[in-house]
């Protein structure tokens, strides 16, 4: 799966990173969150959608291919 976390919407809150942080890291001096690796595990899907619907901004977008 492909995840990604758009810059610009991301605000920092760090609801990702508390649900799957074996995906996502907090980058302190951008105050954004980023995705640790390019093609992300079947088994974290479920986190990823409760990480996405989680997230007050929208800025977390899940391809399966």
């Amino acid at each position: 799966m492909k995840v990604s976390v758009d810059r610009n919407l991301c605000m920092g809150d760090r609801n990702c990173n508390i649900v799957c942080p074996e995906v996502f890291e907090y980058r302190g001096k951008e105050f954004i969150s980023v995705v640790l690796m390019d093609n992300v595990p079947e088994k974290y899907k479920e986190l990823l959608i409760q990480s996405a619907s989680e997230c007050p901004s929208g800025a977390i977008s899940i391809n399966d291919a």
